[in-house]
């Protein structure tokens, strides 16, 4: 499972890479024609929202499989082995569930939005949403690896260990 997860964070680094590359050629040549030419890409601006929106979604699931969000352990460092696994356990669990609410709210509003066509584009704007869709499909994937490895015991999750002793 882990080989899968690798390689799918570097298929997602390898998009998020061709997204910013897209978004910059995007966002420049339109500055760059507005200036010197007096026009315009119509369509730029909302492809580049769109990019980024995307870039921004599957950069969180990197960060999450890296476990490179900000946080906190100061309350876990202070406790047992044995209540900071259950602290850290009860943590992915209400993890999970946020992924849900935002899985089901993220496919309403692509089914909603299926036949609304993007002002610029014409796209539909449920690609737009789907991003949420990837984003809470992959996190609760990698969450409930994360959580079995912890029920199992071969986790290697960082929030597990610390250098300091728990205090009495």
């Amino acid at each position: 499972m882990n080989r899968i997860f690798q390689i799918y964070t570097k298929a997602l680094e390898a998009l998020i890479a061709a997204g910013l590359a897209v978004m910059v050629v995007l966002v420049f040549g339109n500055v760059v024609l507005r200036y010197a030419f007096d026009s315009g890409i119509a369509v730029s601006e909302e492809m580049s929202r769109w990019l980024f929106v995307w870039v921004t979604f599957l950069g969180a699931v990197i960060a999450l499989r890296e476990h490179a969000h900000l946080g906190t352990d100061m309350l876990l460092t202070r406790l047992h082995p044995k209540a900071r696994r259950l602290c850290v356990g009860v943590g992915y669990l209400l993890m999970i569930f946020t992924c849900w609410l935002l899985l089901r709210g993220s496919w309403s509003q692509v089914q909603i939005n299926a036949d609304v066509t993007a002002p610029s584009s014409g796209a539909s704007m449920a690609i737009f949403y789907a991003a949420g869709v990837v984003f809470a499909v992959s996190a609760m994937l990698i969450l409930a690896t994360e959580f079995f490895k912890l029920v199992t015991g071969t986790s290697q999750s960082p929030l597990l260990s610390s250098d300091t002793e728990p205090t009495p």
